[in-house]
């Protein structure tokens, strides 16, 4: 009874030493500038009394610069699994107060593992990035380790869902781990991530700038597109990854946690035609309309600083979750431009890896015109659109809502890239470009001869609105699926999507297409 006695109070003396991390100072400067230590970030995440941990006693092996018997409780980092609204999710973080949560052996270690269990185990993982990056001491063996999680990060991708938490510092080769991932979450206090910071920047190239400049979430939010959301404070961010999760499955083996309503309602929404501009130049705020289409209101933007002409986000339509990429005439007319295409492209290809429909409202003038645009690669950017959407096999929907010209008419989801079905309102306007555009392309030798120009060139774009500027054109041809009122649009979806969801396609057998990255 006393060697038991003895080997429990041995235990315990462990545990207090890895629960204290850098201890009860570092703890409480901490929680007075509102940030969370990585302990108290798990167990704000998980149901209470089910984060299970792995590897606490685990310890490095380094003798180097004074790195031996240099205790690092649970050598910087926490790792295990616990349960969300009753589903299991697996989580890594890193403690800044211990060794600054830099990454060596055992740290990576222990990251992959955690990493392989959840892709046994079929479950999300989210990972707390708070690292001072490499330890140093350790040299190699610390590049080795960030290596193994690139790979694993990798491995895992597509098969479940990954969301990474910058929560503090996230430098050097350690923002690819969270790049690699699916969903980046940055909190506005105490975070910043880069490659190289100020510093190199002035030693290397002699320009000088800011930390805001090169690193702040801000900055990622809305120019970089490194980061999808920005939070807060750890509880926002927290929060922020839980409403997430509510939209996805576990893995790409089950379907997303669908809500289907026992009934598909068909009845209108007026309110819908309210939000509809009479002039067909004014722009209309698609964020509006879309709540109005998904159950209550609820719509979860993602990437809403960045490349504001395009829309993407979850929410359910009669239950269903659902994808949604729509243009946004408010921003840039609604053109697709190389950062839309990019941002559009990646949310599909997410989509289709785990199963959850996609919904495309369509206001798209056209591709961006502009020298910048040509030069930085919109035709290779513009082409990853089109592979995303033709690659993808899931539910695909489409609503014309007004403009669809062009190239951009294709590009969003038309019925030759796959679409299971396209829509359009009655003032849809479907073309290969807009009415005075083509009017001065096909009638440019008649409007030199006239003494009325410009009145026989607006009679000219009437007649070409008229006849091949609306949907009834390409209805005919067999290209629409139905014209609908937009009040109609909600139940059309959702009575559409509800047909869909049994919808299995397959495709040739490959290793893997080669978009145009």
């Amino acid at each position: 009874m006393k060697l038991f006695s003895k080997a429990t109070k041995t235990l315990m003396q462990h545990r207090k030493l890895i629960n204290a991390a850098g201890g009860d100072k570092k703890t409480e400067a901490r929680n007075k500038k509102g940030i969370l230590t990585a302990r108290q970030r798990l167990l704000e995440l998980f149901q209470p009394g089910t984060f299970q941990e792995y590897g606490a006693h685990m310890r490095h092996s380094c003798t180097n610069f004074g790195m031996e018997g240099k205790v690092v409780p649970a050598d910087g980092v926490v790792v295990g699994s616990g349960f969300i609204d009753g589903r299991q999710v697996a989580a890594i973080s890193q403690d800044f107060t211990t060794m600054a949560g830099t990454v060596g052996k055992v740290h990576a270690q222990k990251i992959v593992t955690v990493m392989e269990y959840a892709q046994k185990m079929g479950i999300p993982i989210i990972a707390f990035k708070d690292s001072g990056g490499a330890r140093i001491q350790e040299g190699v063996d610390a590049l080795s380790g960030y290596g193994s999680i690139f790979y694993q990060n990798v491995n895992i991708s597509g098969v479940v869902p990954q969301i990474a938490i910058i929560s503090g510092p996230c430098a050097g080769g350690a923002a690819y781990s969270p790049a690699l991932m699916d969903f980046v979450i940055m909190t506005q206090k105490n975070a910043h991530m880069f490659i190289t910071g100020p510093q190199v920047i002035k030693s290397v190239s002699g320009v000088e700038c800011s930390m805001d400049d090169v690193g702040s979430p801000e900055m990622h939010a809305s120019i970089s597109g490194n980061v999808h959301f920005l939070a807060e404070d750890d509880e926002h961010a927290i929060q922020i990854a839980k409403h997430l999760l509510e939209f996805l499955p576990c893995n790409n083996s089950q379907d997303p946690p669908h809500r289907p309503f026992t009934e598909t309602h068909m009845e209108g929404d007026p309110g819908m035609d309210r939000l509809v501009p009479d002039n067909p130049k004014a722009p209309i705020d698609i964020l509006r309309l879309i709540e109005r289409i998904v159950d209550k209101g609820d719509f979860l933007e993602i990437h809403a600083a960045f490349a504001r002409n395009i829309v993407v986000g979850f929410g359910r339509i009669h239950g269903i979750v659902s994808g949604i990429i729509a243009n946004q005439s408010s921003e840039k007319a609604g053109c697709l431009d190389i950062d839309a295409s990019d941002k559009a492209a990646r949310f599909i290809r997410f989509c289709n890896a785990f199963n959850i429909p996609l919904v495309t409202l369509v206001d798209v003038p056209g591709f961006l015109p502009g020298i910048e645009q040509e030069r930085g690669g919109i035709i290779r950017h513009g082409a990853k659109l089109l592979f995303a959407y033709a690659a993808s096999t899931v539910p695909k929907i489409t609503v014309i809502l007004r403009k669809a010209y062009g190239g951009a008419y294709i590009a969003m989801n038309s019925p030759e890239l796959g679409a299971d079905a396209v829509y359009a309102w009655p003032i849809a306007e479907i073309a290969v470009m807009g009415a005075e555009g083509a009017v001065n392309i096909l009638h440019r030798k008649e409007l030199k001869d006239v003494e009325n120009e410009k009145e026989r060139a607006e009679e000219l774009a009437q007649e070409y609105r008229d006849n091949f500027s609306n949907p009834y054109l390409a209805a005919s041809r067999g290209y629409l699926t139905d014209i609908i009122e937009p009040s109609q649009t909600r139940s059309i979806i959702a009575a559409s999507l509800q047909r869909m969801l049994q919808k299995r396609e397959l495709r040739p057998h490959k290793k893997h297409g080669n978009i145009p990255l």
